[in-house]
């Protein structure tokens, strides 16, 4: 990290690691070890950015009340999250209390493709759940957890910043048409403002209330009081570009509602998600970017992960040009904003090593250094990516131009997952 010239690192901390029954005693050798390498990075100049909660919790927790559907998780995630703050907040300052919370709610209860797996759609392997509401269960008690921990840290730590990341899909309308245009606000509504409009606003979106109806949680007054202004930033997660076209009678697969046919949308995505070929596209960014300033307020960002990945089994690997190709056009795209007045104030890659994705396994790395994961000793090696990232850290690319590097790394810090 020190020779790719990195001045923040962002990591998850894993709670079954510290605290593997999800309360009570905390494991001495996953607190050290987080302890080391914090104290690493800070030893080498290199901010920690901590991310508490990334998709896993004890399964204790899931086996004893259901996890996340239960109003218990709040209280034992606020628990996790004071004994973090505690013992890691001498020298950790950026908090992000839980990993791309909307993405969380709807792969794992919508439509079962992420942990833990909970669906009631026909045709997936799920064993249990219920798409017309877990979802909108989860969310509530996730954003309700957020606040919880951010009281917290404000009350007992301060001196630091606590946010919540979401996965943000850069929108357009797929036609002209008013319809397109109307479902790309929706869209909006559903996928991101769901989250967003309760942490600034203090409630859920009003579409999205007329939609869902009864399904929908509500928010008491005082929990309205407690989420609203409770995210000190706003993490960005963004990969993808998708048009969106109106759907007027859009029915589940089940015959019940789901978060999908709620939304009544379809989405056309650029590139291939699934086939790990991404789309160039850094117009999405600047969308993105540009809807949280003008429907939000404007309020302070982070971009918690951009990248894109190659297949591990390609003999180009080490010289990856369309990951070069892709975090050069991407970081333009933020120049851009921050130009346009966005309160942006950290760029982070994803990511840093090649590591276990989600859906891709080890098949496909979006690393700027490889790992040989058939050596004992995981030799990791830098790819084309790393000598540009780093070059461009240190502002020996031409990239942007000498006014523009200046300008970006005036307003924020380029770092890495």
């Amino acid at each position: 990290m020190v020779d790719t010239n990195l001045d923040a690192f962002r990591f998850s901390i894993s709670w079954s690691r510290l605290i593997p029954n999800g309360r009570g005693p905390v494991n001495q050798k996953g607190l050290q070890f987080y302890k080391n390498l914090i104290q690493e990075l800070v030893t080498h100049g290199i901010e920690p950015h901590v991310t508490l909660y990334h998709y896993d919790h004890p399964q204790y927790l899931e086996d004893e009340y259901g996890g996340w559907l239960n109003r218990r998780m709040i209280k034992d995630f606020t628990a996790y999250a004071d004994v973090c703050f505690r013992e890691f907040g001498n020298h950790v300052k950026f908090w992000t209390t839980i990993n791309e919370a909307n993405v969380f709610s709807i792969g794992g209860y919508t439509d079962g493709l992420t942990p833990p797996g909970r669906c009631s759609i026909p045709g997936r392997n799920c064993l249990s759940g219920n798409s017309s509401t877990e979802q909108y269960i989860v969310g509530h008690n996730l954003l309700l957890a957020h606040a919880s921990a951010s009281r917290i840290y404000k009350q007992k730590y301060k001196g630091g910043f606590v946010g919540l990341s979401l996965y943000f899909l850069g929108l357009i309308p797929s036609t002209s048409s008013k319809d397109d245009y109307i479902a790309t606000q929706r869209a909006q509504s559903f996928y991101t403002g769901w989250m967003l409009g309760p942490l600034i606003y203090g409630d859920y979106p009003d579409t999205m209330k007329r939609i869902v109806g009864s399904r929908l949680p509500v928010f008491s007054e005082e929990e309205s009081e407690q989420v609203k202004g409770s995210s000190d930033f706003i993490g960005v997660i963004h990969y993808h570009a998708a048009s969106v076209t109106n759907i007027k009678s859009k029915p589940s697969l089940s015959g019940n509602p789901d978060f999908y046919s709620d939304m009544g949308v379809s989405f056309h995505y650029f590139g291939k998600i699934f086939d790990f070929k991404f789309a160039v596209a850094p117009w999405a960014m600047e969308v993105v970017l540009e809807y949280i300033k003008q429907s939000y307020g404007n309020p302070p960002v982070y971009i918690l992960e951009n990248g894109t990945p190659m297949k591990q089994d390609s003999q180009l690997k080490q010289k990856d040009t369309p990951i070069v190709e892709y975090l050069h056009a991407y970081i333009g795209g933020v120049l851009k904003s921050v130009r346009n007045g966005s309160d942006i104030r950290g760029y982070f890659v994803w990511s840093f090593m090649d590591l276990y994705e989600i859906f891709g396994g080890y098949e496909v790395g979006f690393g700027l250094y490889s790992v040989n994961f058939s050596d004992p000793h995981l030799k990791r090696s830098p790819k084309l990516s790393a000598h540009w990232y780093s070059d461009f850290l240190n502002g020996k690319t031409a990239f942007l131009g000498s006014q523009g590097i200046k300008e970006l790394q005036s307003n924020l810090s380029l770092n890495s997952y």
